[in-house]
């Protein structure tokens, strides 16, 4: 144990708490987890540190002593050992007092007096306007983090509090700290998975460097609109509602945008302030990693996902050891919903990061968690990289590259080097290569070793990719690629795709057209159809049937106009009056030119009829859709459509139920939804007073019979007078 110096003030473990001050106090109870000997250590810190600091007040006014304390307390709330909070407490005493290290040595052993010298030294060098010397000052903290992660601890705590009492500055020292904070500790701060810590020194830099932009941002978060809340409500009701029915016990909770993360959402993204905040966010936290996945499932269930937004840094953690499964699901109203799912602990190091959990031994090195094993990973890397650099400006542009990773550079079998944005993966790299490598690649080979080409990709690697000629590009490669050159290319080929269905939609509509008049499309000499593209300026055939199917061309007049019948012959009333009996069979699996119209919902098995709608290719409806007598206007843009025996895939419907105005009928409805097996896309309240709301439910289906399932469930709930088809 260390001896205590006779000419040191120590201030006695045991007293009344009505003469220790309240700063110190909010101190103690932050540090609950201290016994009642390291409670008494931290007294002593605080006596030793109060005189040392006497007669020294901050430019607040306020007794300096109250600065070291609330660093100290920043890390009690992060759950730090009580070493480092004594070497918090003391970290200004060697700058600033007579105290020495021999001294702090002495009262609370070499452990505390090493941290509170690494501090120290950081401090002497100060972050000045020459930037060789912010250079040098960052080198020093490196090597000083090298020795004990504690250090870096203490320093962002340091800063934390400075920056939450920034006021007190001169206009100019409040710009130049904002600067160093925004550049430097919150990137440490958040390359150490220490996020909450990230997060407040963001907000609390741009609040400084940008006052009145924080203020606007702020005031208008804090006046979300009613319409906004409701919504927000609805879906939270709607995630706890869906994961209770699976019995998963978890914690749901809104995430709260920052106007730092907005701010910086609006710039990057060239995005207004609505569009940003037209976006709902939301935390699950659940009790194993098994438990992730299933809630991953259920929210996927509540709410369709959208393609290329799923993110899995659970099986693949970020470099600061965070762990989480992202997801973006397609909400009310179009409006995207943010939802991250973790374990207790993956909330805890997503929060903490290497103060999580905290597990230094002295002389034993390291042996905390995942985020603390990364870190020091790092530190050593950066650290071994600082020794072949030839200044401390060329180190420190090494490290912003680290701690700004937007980039990850790869290397192709022959050497060549090609620069991918983070998170790409070996698809994005095969569409860099060449498109048609993409298009028809299979795997990769990463490092010589077989990869998915889902596989992320990070700087360093060697990546061949490995392609067939009947490979071709899938809807479900939207969902991993990052680059717009691989998107551009996957969706170009899924057109192209959809483009060859509208031209066998085309050739069978104009054919059918055509036989009414006798003749066929192959019939028709070359000369006149070459005559009829060139006139209507086609380039190919194609084009023209895909046009018919689209319906920007109306296969009876283009039949009318290749067939040329004789003069005086009612064609157009012949053709409508000959309406043709094939029939164009619906399965489920059309892409593009069949759609459904939303006015009537029609699902498998209702009596049905198309209707050819410009720019929409063939729309159907029910034929007691309200609008079907307006179509009967013009015969000649009806379309003979009818279910196949099989049909596969979901369909919309609409649902409209009476229910008793009270708490949870909402939830109940939704469960006897879900428990029909029917996914709910949207709810509205169509009316609404004291006893009775009128719900409109959006929901899943997948045929008539289904349908009727789901009524039938709804109308069993005693909270529901009435329920039909909407």
């Amino acid at each position: 144990m260390p001896t205590t110096d006779p000419a040191l003030p120590v201030y006695p473990a045991a007293c009344d708490d009505d003469v220790v001050p309240d700063y110190v106090q909010a101190l103690e109870q932050a540090a609950h987890y201290l016994n009642d000997t390291q409670k008494a250590m931290l007294r002593r810190a605080w006596a030793v540190g109060a005189a040392a600091h006497a007669g020294q007040n901050r430019k607040s006014g306020e007794p300096y002593i109250t600065h070291p304390v609330a660093v100290a307390q920043v890390l009690a709330e992060q759950g730090l050992d009580v070493e480092t909070l004594v070497a918090a407490i003391l970290h200004d005493t060697l700058e600033d007092t007579p105290l020495t290290r021999a001294d702090i040595a002495a009262q609370f052993g070499e452990t505390v007096a090493e941290l509170v010298d690494g501090v120290t030294k950081l401090d002497k060098v100060q972050f000045a306007n020459r930037q060789e010397a912010q250079a040098e000052s960052f080198r020093k903290m490196l090597l000083a983090m090298a020795r004990d992660l504690r250090v870096i601890l203490i320093k962002l705590a340091d800063r934390l509090h400075n920056m939450r009492t920034l006021g007190a500055q001169l206009p100019e020292a409040r710009r130049r700290i904002a600067i160093e904070t925004l550049e430097i500790y919150a990137p440490i701060a958040q390359r150490l998975g220490m996020n909450l810590v990230k997060s407040e020194l963001q907000d609390l830099g741009f609040r400084a460097l940008h006052p009145w932009r924080h203020a606007v941002i702020e005031k208008r978060i804090r006046s979300q609109p009613l319409a906004r809340r409701e919504a927000l409500a609805q879906i939270e009701a709607r995630l706890a509602q869906r994961l209770a029915m699976e019995k998963l016990e978890h914690r749901l909770v809104g995430r709260v945008k920052t106007p730092w993360s907005v701010y910086s959402k609006m710039r990057a993204e060239g995005r207004s302030f609505d569009q940003v905040m037209d976006v709902f966010g939301f935390r699950i936290v659940v009790d194993t990693v098994a438990d992730c996945y299933h809630a991953l499932g259920v929210v996927h269930a509540a709410y369709k996902p959208v393609d290329g937004r799923f993110r899995d840094f659970i099986a693949i953690p970020k470099a600061n050891g965070y762990q989480s499964l992202h997801t973006v699901l397609f909400g009310p109203y179009g409006a995207p919903i943010e939802v991250q799912i973790r374990t207790r602990e993956m909330d805890l190091i997503a929060e903490r990061g290497v103060a999580a959990h905290w597990a230094y031994k002295a002389g034993e090195g390291s042996s905390g968690n995942s985020a603390q094993a990364r870190a020091a990973a790092w530190i050593a890397s950066l650290v071994e990289s600082q020794r072949g650099t030839g200044s401390s400006l060329e180190f420190l542009e090494n490290v912003k590259v680290d701690l700004f990773p937007d980039e990850v550079y790869l290397f192709t079998p022959k050497g060549d080097i090609l620069a991918l944005p983070r998170n790409a993966t070996a698809l994005d790299f095969a569409y860099a290569v060449h498109t048609d490598v993409g298009n028809h690649a299979v795997t990769a080979r990463i490092d010589k070793r077989l990869a998915p080409l889902r596989t992320r990709l990070v700087s360093g690697q060697t990546v061949e990719i490995i392609t067939a000629k009947s490979a071709a590009p899938s809807a479900q490669w939207l969902e991993f690629v990052v680059t717009s050159k691989a998107r551009t290319a996957i969706r170009q080929h899924l057109k192209q795709l959809e483009h060859e269905d509208a031209v066998q939609l085309g050739h069978y509509m104009l054919d059918r057209a055509l036989g009414v008049l006798g003749t066929a499309l192959d019939r028709i000499p070359m000369d006149r159809l070459e005559a009829y593209l060139a006139e209507n300026r086609y380039s190919r055939l194609e084009a023209l049937l895909a046009d018919i199917a689209l319906g920007n061309r109306m296969p009876v007049q283009v039949a009318q106009a290749l067939a040329q019948p004789a003069e005086g012959a009612p064609a157009d009333v012949a053709i409508a009056q000959q309406r043709p009996e094939e029939r164009i069979f619906i399965t489920g699996g059309e892409r593009g030119v069949i759609s459904f119209a939303q006015c009537c919902q029609p699902i498998p098995r209702d009596p049905i009829m198309g209707y050819h709608t410009a720019g929409k290719g063939i729309v159907v409806h029910r034929l007691d859709c309200p609008h079907v007598s307006e179509y009967r206007k013009s015969p000649e843009r009806w379309v003979a459509v009818d279910w196949a025996r099989e049909v596969t895939g979901s369909f919309s419907a609409s649902i409209r139920i009476d229910v008793e105005n009270r708490p949870g009928v909402l939830a109940q409805v939704a469960a006897a939804v879900a428990r029909a097996e029917s996914n709910i896309d949207r709810v509205e309240y169509l009316e609404r007073d004291r006893s009775i709301a009128v719900l409109r439910f959006g929901i899943e289906v997948r045929d008539d019979r289904h349908l009727a399932e789901v009524l039938r469930g709804v109308r069993r709930l005693q909270v529901v007078q009435d329920v039909q088809r909407g």
